[in-house]
């Protein structure tokens, strides 16, 4: 059996195709990323290794076979473990494709929908199901990365026989939730900062407002999410400033939504995290079909207040 392809690794979290991306990486060093998000799915096999993956305030301790599933615009991270070698699949797919190839009857997005009061975003699937995934994966690498014809045919027909099986699995799993305890002061900070991102917010403030010391939160708060306050607060505040642009909302009422009190902070803001102005991200949004298709898309990903 000939070795298996690996990508090489750049860190880059966008993506350049239209439909889906997949990617196997091994690594014998550490490269995570911050806390970020998507605009896309994020689907993700862990093949080898110890990981701690960080979605919102969740914290899942992962195993080998492990499978992650993240929707657009939940925080994550992936935090790794001193093994030698470090092996994933790592498999993202563009929000408009997905719900394309979903039908009235089967929608391929249902294990992200965060609403479905059984959402977990870590599967453990075992036996035959553990390993039939994981050859439908394999073969949607095979395909996808081919020259061969009809091999972009067939990879298409992987993805979909791969995506039915997860949302299969995540309809009948069993014991898959957060594997980490969780800071009930932490939690309490993450929920008001959630409901309340368009006031103004300091640290000194939600650590008086929480009766707890400022350093033991800034502590409690970067071992539990993987950022600072600060930091958390800003990428709530751009995430929701994002689904606004994409509604129609104007720039300089949204900078004034999301709590940046100013338009030349909101701009640097933005632009310092996505590479582009606020009003360069609309006119990308409306050349990718239309803003409001992609809302409709974003208001099934909603979490909370997002």
């Amino acid at each position: 059996m000939a070795k298996p392809a690996y990508n090489p690794y750049t860190g880059r979290q966008t993506m350049v195709e239209p439909d889906y991306e997949i990617y196997r990486y091994r690594s014998t060093y550490m490269n995570e990323v911050d806390l970020h998000h998507h605009d896309f799915y994020e689907i993700y096999l862990l093949l080898r290794g110890r990981v701690e993956y960080i979605v919102e305030n969740k914290i899942f301790r992962m195993r080998p076979g492990d499978w992650m599933l993240v929707s657009p615009l939940e925080l994550h991270q992936a935090r790794i473990g001193p093994d030698d070698t470090y092996e994933r699949i790592v498999l993202w797919v563009a929000r408009p494709y997905l719900e394309g190839l979903s039908t009235p009857r089967t929608s391929l997005t249902r294990c992200f929908d965060t609403s479905v009061p059984t959402h977990t975003n870590l599967l453990r699937p075992g036996g035959a199901v553990g390993a039939q995934l994981r050859a439908e994966v394999e073969r949607l690498y095979k395909q996808r990365t081919s020259r061969a014809y009809g091999s972009d045919l067939l990879a298409q027909g992987a993805l979909v026989e791969l995506l039915v099986g997860l949302n299969r699995t995540a309809e009948e799993r069993s014991d898959s939730g957060p594997a980490g305890a969780s800071d009930e002061a932490v939690d309490a900070v993450l929920h008001y900062i959630n409901e309340h991102f368009s006031e103004p917010l300091t640290l000194d403030e939600l650590a008086a407002r929480f009766f707890i010391s400022k350093y033991h939160l800034l502590r409690k708060f970067d071992a539990q999410v993987g950022t600072t306050v600060h930091r958390y607060i800003l990428q709530k505040r751009l995430i929701n400033a994002k689904q606004l642009l994409a509604g129609g909302v104007p720039p300089s009422q949204v900078c004034q939504y999301c709590g940046f009190g100013d338009y030349a902070n909101f701009y640097r803001a933005f632009k310092t995290e996505y590479g582009q102005t606020p009003r360069q991200f609309v006119q990308s949004v409306r050349g990718a079909g239309g803003v409001g298709g992609v809302l409709s898309l974003q208001r099934k990903d909603q979490r909370n207040s997002l």
